[in-house]
């Protein structure tokens, strides 16, 4: 059996700093976050969608490639600091080979 397919994402800070890590394919954006030290992803709930400490903007034209949100990840983003049309809950994006590359950037602040 081969290697996990890995997946290329390029997280961009407030500051306008980029780091780049890497996913597995079938992993979540938050999970591939957190194991890569992404200090700007909290994810408190575990990524289960029941905080927002996720949130990231998905850079366009990467926000066509995803499937839309579900009514509860609408519902956390809510609850999320600046929201915009382009908010995500990271721990609602499943990494796949059409999202290598995939670019994000993180907010200021989560809480």
């Amino acid at each position: 059996m081969g290697s996990p397919e890995m997946v290329a994402v390029t997280f961009v800070g407030a500051d306008g700093s980029a780091r780049q890590c890497s996913g597995t394919a079938g992993e979540s954006l938050m999970r591939a976050a957190v194991r890569t030290g992404i200090r700007e992803i909290l994810a408190e709930c575990g990524g289960i969608a029941a905080c927002a400490t996720c949130h990231c903007y998905v850079e366009p034209p990467w926000d066509q490639r995803l499937d839309p949100r579900s009514d509860v990840e609408e519902a956390m983003l809510e609850a999320a600091l600046d929201p915009t049309e382009f908010s995500r809950l990271s721990c609602q994006i499943t990494l796949s080979p059409a999202l290598d590359g995939l670019v994000v950037r993180l907010p200021a602040d989560q809480i």
